[in-house]
């Protein structure tokens, strides 16, 4: 069984900077592409960014394109999403999620199989 625990949500202005983290439990860590999805109140869940089991692609939705990073380091079973120049348009619950996956990176919230509990993240314009 993987759990997820997301945890660096919070208030911050506009303009400013969180980093999420995600703790993923589980030792075939390495093996799983990892994803952060968001939803805002009243409107789906929406994928943000991907990165393959590997690290080495990365992919991200065109409205946080080069303001977010995400990043794994597959020593600490940990995936993070830095998020700079945040807009109020970014305020939702953001979710860490997991799919065992080899391939490419997923976009596709009904292709993961673990998430966790999710994160609030609220910016003030």
């Amino acid at each position: 069984q993987v759990q997820l625990v997301e945890s660096g949500g919070g208030l911050v202005q506009a303009g400013g900077s969180l980093r999420l983290s995600c703790a993923v439990s589980g030792r075939t860590f390495s093996t799983y592409a990892m994803g952060w999805f968001r939803q805002a109140p009243g409107k789906e869940r929406e994928f943000v960014a991907g990165v393959t089991w590997s690290g080495r692609s990365t992919y991200y939705a065109d409205s946080v394109k080069g303001r977010f990073t995400i990043s794994r380091d597959n020593a600490k079973n940990t995936v993070s999403l830095q998020m700079n120049s945040l807009k109020p348009e970014d305020t939702a619950v953001y979710y860490c999620a997991a799919d065992w996956w080899l391939g490419g990176v997923r976009t596709n919230k009904d292709e993961y199989d673990y998430w966790g509990q999710g994160t609030q993240v609220t910016v003030s314009s």
